[in-house]
């Protein structure tokens, strides 16, 4: 909530979409490179122990560290499963509305073909709210 109240994702691109074997478009990098994060990162919590994220999950993306959650997050658009080795992912959320934008996008696929990429159709987030 921090980070949505400080505008901190405002204007920024959802840089990576995956199309083969897991099916997320992650966002949250307001440099637009996958590299970006807050300046800080924490753990794991709240993740499926199977493994299952259903379409409109909203969970954190990450790097092999379990405690680099920071900014990054991916909405899953089709059913995926993802590794439970290393703790999984955390969920955070559900896409209330819209969810069939995303899998629009998705339809039109990766930059230069292939399964993950920049997306082909370029999105970007342009205001975050959060509900309780």
């Amino acid at each position: 909530a921090c980070l949505a109240e400080e505008g901190y994702w405002h204007g920024s691109s959802c840089h990576r979409l995956t199309t083969q074997g897991i099916f997320v478009l992650q966002c949250g990098d307001p440099t637009g490179t996958g590299r970006g994060n807050p300046g800080y990162g924490f753990g794991i919590e709240n993740a499926p122990e199977d493994g299952a994220y259903p379409p409109g999950t909203l969970a954190m993306a990450r790097a092999q560290d379990p405690e680099s959650n920071g900014g990054q997050f991916f909405i899953v658009y089709e059913d995926t499963t993802l590794p439970v080795q290393g703790g999984g992912y955390t969920v955070f959320g559900e896409v209330t509305s819209g969810l069939d934008i995303v899998q629009a996008l998705a339809a039109e696929g990766v930059q230069g073909g292939g399964g993950d990429g920049a997306p082909t159709q370029p999105i970007s987030i342009l205001s975050v709210s959060v509900d309780d």
